[in-house]
């Protein structure tokens, strides 16, 4: 549970939040403090050239004041600052409450953060929504994450902004260092070293979330993502953004990571022009900047990491497929594992859709028996939060269907490495078969003697006939590691083969021949006509999934 009174890191500084009046009264008496420290000039330059309260005290590096009072507007911020300006750092008297400032009608989008920062956005809707501090604007997306309906027990904020965003940032910063850098109070008051606005957003939005959700915010599975976009992009915008997905397709290419977490936004052009443009001009852009018709589109968006269930699942029914199979829309079988189990899971886990995953895959027609056939299921955008306890009630409910066609067990959760040891295990695994054949003549002992005298013996099998259709003409050369023969009483012609193989070994073509296309086969190595009548799969080893 998130305390009431939490801190923010900011720079290795840990910065003390609260939601009472007090504190925001505290808050109140920091940030004029700050303000009055500021030099009156600058000030006064950067209102009147269209930049927002919040970036300018972004800019001087004294934003830290206003995280213990989330709820000041940025209209106010504007409006302290210019009182500030205006008396050249005068103390005022004036009661540190916010109903105490007279707040400035902000019409103008900061053209530093294009509205970022003022919490002011087109929404899905393309209405704009202006929000009046960083505790509304978490509430707003608090009450997204509340109605998605998600049980979360920490939560990681991704922010995407656009690449204008980055070039404003570097023109302002060009810009104040060549206009004030002989003033005495630049190298005091303006530290080289800052965080990005996009930091500075975080940093606003985490403590009321934390406070909000009542959860702490940490490296998580689930993910708060606010995705801003600017639509009606300016020439010079439309040039920068042409620049930056040149480097960033040359980035992701470098790095899928940053693909992946959307961390890419004007990374590489921004460090590639600092070292080539002059000290006031970036990307083509000059300060004071042009004036900014319009703020961003933001859309919010939360979402669960993929989770892995995973076990071994049995299937007892000849009529049934491991994925759902249709052929020219109609149904092939009575149902799927994939169904049974997938279709059980997802909607105990609320979440959106799911991808069955095996460790290989039995013909409609063969039945997986023994220890099970490993596999995964990959359920996208949980809301529901896994517990031992839940998953022993999903087996338990897959275990308990009508038809009983499938069954599972040892069900697990996987973390994001179970997709990576089912691939691992299925080119190292070995199954075992146990498979009805009957054979053109009558089964003497030596023929017993002979097969099961074979060891790791290599065979040769061209794509079966049956699918050639749908796979490669290819030869692989597969290793059957030992045989055994079951004579069934009664019969001298039927006979049960016990056998354990490499993975990917075709057995009805290696009992049967496939017309000369696998090298050698039962038929061949007992001198006679041979047929495959059943097959079951008895086990497959996979370590990294128990039996």
């Amino acid at each position: 549970m998130a305390d009431k009174d939490a801190y923010v890191n900011d720079g290795g500084d840990k910065v003390q939040v609260s939601s009472t009046s007090a504190s925001n009264e505290d808050g109140l008496k920091l940030i004029r403090d700050a303000a009055r420290s500021l030099p009156p000039d600058a000030v006064k330059n950067l209102l009147s050239n269209g930049v927002c309260g919040r970036c300018i005290f972004w800019l001087f590096s004294i934003h830290q004041h206003l995280l213990p009072c989330p709820s000041i507007s940025s209209s106010a911020l504007s409006a302290i600052l210019r009182e500030s300006a205006e008396t050249e750092g005068g103390v005022a008297d004036h009661p540190n409450n916010l109903d105490s400032v007279k707040e400035l009608e902000e019409v103008e989008v900061c053209k530093i953060c294009l509205g970022i920062m003022q919490f002011v956005y087109c929404d899905a809707k393309e209405m704009l929504a202006k929000k009046g501090s960083a505790i509304d604007f978490a509430t707003t997306i608090a009450d997204v994450v509340k109605l998605e309906g998600h049980q979360i027990e920490s939560f990681s904020l991704e922010l995407s902004l656009p690449p204008i965003i980055v070039d404003n940032e570097e023109s302002i910063w060009s810009y104040m260092k060549k206009t004030y850098e002989s003033k005495p109070w630049y190298r005091e008051q303006f530290p080289s070293q800052r965080i990005t606005i996009k930091d500075f957003l975080r940093l606003s939005l985490t403590n009321p979330l934390e406070m909000l959700l009542d959860v702490k915010s940490n490296p998580s599975s689930f993910h708060i993502r606010l995705t801003y976009k600017l639509s009606d992009a300016s020439p010079n915008e439309q040039l920068i953004s042409k620049g930056n997905e040149c480097n960033k397709r040359r980035k992701i290419d470098e790095n899928d990571d940053l693909k992946k977490h959307g961390n890419v936004e004007g990374h590489e052009f921004r460090k590639r022009s600092s070292n080539e443009l002059g000290d006031n001009k970036f990307g083509g852009l000059t300060f004071p900047l042009e004036k900014v018709s319009r703020c961003c589109s933001l859309i919010i968006q939360c979402y669960r990491t993929s989770i892995y269930i995973g076990g071994r699942y049995l299937k007892y029914s000849r009529k049934v497929s491991q994925t759902r199979w249709i052929i020219d829309d109609e149904r092939m079988g009575e149902a799927s594992v994939e169904e049974i189990v997938g279709g059980t899971i997802l909607p105990i886990c609320q979440g959106d859709s799911y991808k069955f995953h095996a460790a290989g895959r039995e013909d409609i027609d063969v039945r997986m028996l023994g220890t099970g056939r490993p596999f995964l299921v990959e359920i996208q955008n949980a809301r529901q939060v896994l517990s031992e306890v839940l998953i022993k009630d999903i087996e338990k409910k897959i275990n308990s269907t009508e038809t009983k066609y499938v069954r599972v067990k040892n069900l697990k959760e996987f973390g994001s490495q179970g997709w990576a040891l089912m691939r691992e295990g299925e080119s190292e695994k070995q199954k075992q078969y146990v498979a009805v054949v009957w054979i053109s003549r009558p089964l003497d002992d030596n023929n017993v003697q002979t097969v099961s005298s074979l060891k790791d013996i290599q065979i040769l099998q061209k794509t079966p006939v049956r699918v050639l259709h749908r796979r490669s003409s290819l030869v692989r050369e597969k290793i059957i590691h030992w045989m055994k023969i079951e004579r069934i009483a009664g019969s001298s012609q039927y006979f049960l083969l016990h056998l354990c193989t490499q993975a990917g070994t075709y057995i009805k073509e290696f009992v049967h021949g496939d017309l000369g296309r696998t090298h050698p086969s039962i038929g061949s190595i007992l001198g006679c006509r041979a047929e495959i009548l059943q097959l079951d799969v008895t086990d497959v080893k996979m370590d990294s999934f128990q039996s």
